[in-house]
């Protein structure tokens, strides 16, 4: 976060996407977004800047979404169940 915003973003974990430029396409959408903007506001920017034909398989937009605004609001690491 600076001045309010994201300035960094690092999607990993275990999913598949396709074309390999969609994680660059997500890592945009979200840079420079401001910090309060709602997860559904998120994952609307996500969904939009996807190239066409993109397949996201083991996570959406939703969850990318629901991801960075709990790492906004609330850092402390988590343990996977």
């Amino acid at each position: 976060m600076a001045d309010g915003k994201i300035a960094s973003v690092a999607i990993t974990g275990d999913f598949f996407l396709e074309p390999p430029e969609a994680l660059d396409a997500i890592t945009a959408a979200l840079l420079g977004v401001p910090a309060d903007t709602a997860e559904v506001n998120l994952a609307r920017r996500v969904s939009e800047r996807l190239p066409a034909g993109t397949e996201m398989i083991g996570f959406t937009a939703e969850s990318v979404a629901s991801a960075v605004h709990r790492a906004i609001h609330n850092s402390t690491p988590r343990e996977r169940a």
